[in-house]
């Protein structure tokens, strides 16, 4: 069945006048992603559009990458911007529930903390602030993409664990090819930080990486 075009629609069930009179979760995925982007382009609609890029986020797991959502015809920069942004701002959200504050004792404790990326395609590198307590500060990704020493430098780290005024700091990244083998570019990062975070008094208590189905301790595997 064709999808009506969004000037064939009733005013009422358009979605705007939708979320307006009924809430946000009243709307579909597409009616959601059309308020995003607003109006269509010359010769697609946006409701075309809408459904184009709503299929996307469903394949995808609701983690656009801008250059794939530029490829989709009737998405242009500023499109693609905002929806990475609505993505991203809703991801911060809801990483706050039940983040801060959870107790880390082991390395399973850390593993609901960063699920989220454990099957990424990419690889994403993470830094979990503690306080003395060994409660957790904050999480954040500090860089994505192939991990080497120039990208992942202690500046990064750091900083924001020095905000924090962190007591000590857990590193995450996932291993998109499934293995859980360190790379010697693995170890070299890990030891450059631990030396950093010395200097600093900030602890790095350990370095662990991710995929989809297990984890591995660099502290128990004695890189650390």
């Amino acid at each position: 069945m064709s999808m009506k075009k969004m000037r064939d629609l009733p005013s009422h069930d358009r979605p705007r006048e939708k979320l307006a009179s009924r809430g946000a979760e009243a709307l579909t995925d597409v009616e959601l992603v059309a308020l995003l982007l607003g109006r269509g382009v010359k010769g697609r609609d946006v409701s075309q559009i809408a459904g184009e890029v709503a299929r996307y986020l469903k394949d995808n797991g609701g983690s656009p990458s801008y250059k794939e959502l530029l490829a989709i015809e009737g998405v242009g920069s500023a499109k693609a911007c905002e929806i990475m942004a609505c993505f991203e701002l809703g991801r911060r959200y809801l990483a706050d529930d039940g983040v801060a504050g959870s107790r880390i004792t082991r390395p399973d404790d850390v593993l609901p903390l960063v699920s989220e990326w454990r099957d990424r395609k990419q690889e994403y590198f993470l830094c979990i602030t503690l306080n003395g307590a060994g409660e957790v500060i904050e999480r954040r990704v500090v860089t994505v993409g192939i991990l080497n020493q120039s990208l992942v430098h202690p500046r990064e780290v750091f900083a924001e664990a020095i905000t924090d005024r962190a007591a000590s700091v857990i590193l995450v990244h996932n291993h998109p090819s499934g293995t859980l083998e360190p790379s010697s570019q693995d170890i070299g990062i890990t030891r450059q930080l631990v030396e950093a975070g010395s200097i600093l008094g900030i602890r790095v208590l350990d370095h662990i990486i991710i995929t989809k189905k297990s984890h591995v301790s660099l502290r128990e595997l004695g890189h650390l």
